[in-house]
């Protein structure tokens, strides 16, 4: 394959939130890589992503209303903006008949009432450009349930539909919104929660014999929100090695 036609994001700007550990860094730091502008954000108010040209750090909680109004309204300050990562998302272990309303109202707020605010914001830039890419990180979850995965597996679903009402919206303006739903990862996060033999279970159960690297997700991800992508929209891809097919599973 030519340099010409080699997977690109020389003069794009990318926002991705939650990117500064685990899947959100690894598509962060790959959309750097191949020439990105990157807009990183976490809960921090210091920056811990370095400090390189084409790299920007944002202060973002998703959990905080006051926070994502601010955050909304830079984005809206934009001149351009090519690319929005729906990727900051939180979980909770929780059963139908003790589920705590302060649990269910954060899940919601972090993994759905968030992305929809910056969804919002990203819009209103892309369609002054006709043009755009909207990701939403979903899970496995979002595409089959397990028990105790109530809220979590709710705004997971959610997120998707999301992701195809407003795909259809967006087309005529030439913005594709798409869903990208990872399986078991081996993330900072789920190595400190998984003993080694915890691991080795869940990598049993995978029919590819492994739990997916972070890796593995940023480069579907690099796709679904590169000009490679020209003609898939409202579209929720699964990236799990074929767990959800596995029979018994869940």
């Amino acid at each position: 394959m030519s340099d010409s036609n080699a997977l690109s994001f020389i003069d794009k700007t990318a926002i991705v939130t939650g990117s500064t550990r685990g899947i959100g860094r690894a598509i962060a730091d790959l959309i750097f890589a191949l020439g990105g502008h990157v807009i990183y954000t976490g809960t921090a108010s210091s920056n811990s992503i370095g400090e390189e040209d084409g790299k920007e750090y944002w202060q973002l909680d998703a959990s905080d209303k006051q926070s994502v109004t601010q955050f909304a309204d830079r984005i809206g300050k934009l001149d351009r903006l090519d690319i929005l990562v729906n990727n900051a998302g939180i979980n909770r272990n929780d059963s139908v008949d003790e589920m705590k309303d302060e649990d269910w109202d954060i899940v919601m707020e972090v993994n759905l009432t968030t992305p929809m605010k910056l969804m919002r914001s990203a819009t209103r830039v892309m369609k002054k450009q006709s043009s755009g890419r909207i990701l939403n990180i979903s899970s496995l979850f979002g595409n089959i349930a397990r028990r105790h995965r109530n809220s979590y597996t709710t705004t997971k679903t959610g997120l998707v539909g999301l992701t195809r009402s407003a795909g259809l919206e967006l087309a005529q303006h030439g913005i594709l919104v798409n869903a990208l739903c990872p399986g078991f990862i081996l993330t900072d996060m789920t190595r400190k929660m998984l003993t080694d033999e915890q691991r080795a279970e869940l990598a049993n159960l995978v029919p590819l014999g492994r739990m997916g690297s972070e890796a593995d997700m940023a480069k579907v991800a690099a796709f679904m929100v590169s000009d490679w992508n020209t003609y898939m929209t409202t579209q929720t891809l699964v990236s799990d090695g074929g767990i959800s097919m596995s029979p018994g599973f869940g």
